[in-house]
């Protein structure tokens, strides 16, 4: 019995084409549309994107300010719990663009990062209230859940959201010993 190589090779990209097709399809229309229209009807959130992997959903969040960003990721864990699974969920917020609340972001810095390497998360809430007395116009909220701790800044209309792994993360290349 001989083999016609055409045939064979049609049929191969045909089964590739529907099983790799279907595969993307479902994700497309079954999994991350759903997730992301849900996301993009929550309360504060202005515009997002999302991207799925078998292992991380990264969600890429346009904010509007004065959201309640630490009840935001609550939602969002909760409401996507079911189609989220046991990927990880990591969140980009579309920065807004002000020079003052980098500028006070980068003076209180010391006192948050002094006050997460100690587990004293009170000193958060304390720096953050020295830096309202200290510059005018600037409101600043601190939340936290058992993961991390996030920070707002705002300056009237623009806000800097600010997401703090409560578990330490090791920061450069350590040689081993």
């Amino acid at each position: 019995m001989k083999l016609r190589v055409v045939p064979v090779v049609v049929s191969v990209v045909a089964s590739a084409v529907l099983l790799f097709g279907g595969w993307f399809a479902y994700q497309q229309w079954a999994v991350e549309n759903p997730f992301q229209h849900k996301v993009s009807q929550m309360e504060g959130v202005k515009g997002v994107q999302t991207s799925i992997t078998p292992n991380q959903v990264e969600l890429n969040l346009d904010l509007a300010p004065d959201t309640d960003f630490a009840g935001l990721v609550r939602q969002i864990e909760a409401d996507g719990k079911k189609l989220l699974g046991s990927r990880e969920l990591k969140l980009t917020i579309k920065d807004q663009k002000s020079e003052k609340l980098e500028q006070v972001w980068q003076g209180a810095l010391f006192p948050i990062a002094q006050a997460m390497e100690n587990k004293q998360y009170t000193e958060i809430t304390a720096a953050l209230e020295q830096l309202e007395a200290s510059e005018a116009g600037i409101s600043a909220k601190a939340d936290m859940d058992e993961k991390n701790v996030y920070i707002t800044l705002t300056d009237g209309q623009v806000s800097k959201f600010i997401i703090l792994p409560r578990i330490a993360q090791a920061i450069g290349v350590w040689p081993n010993a």
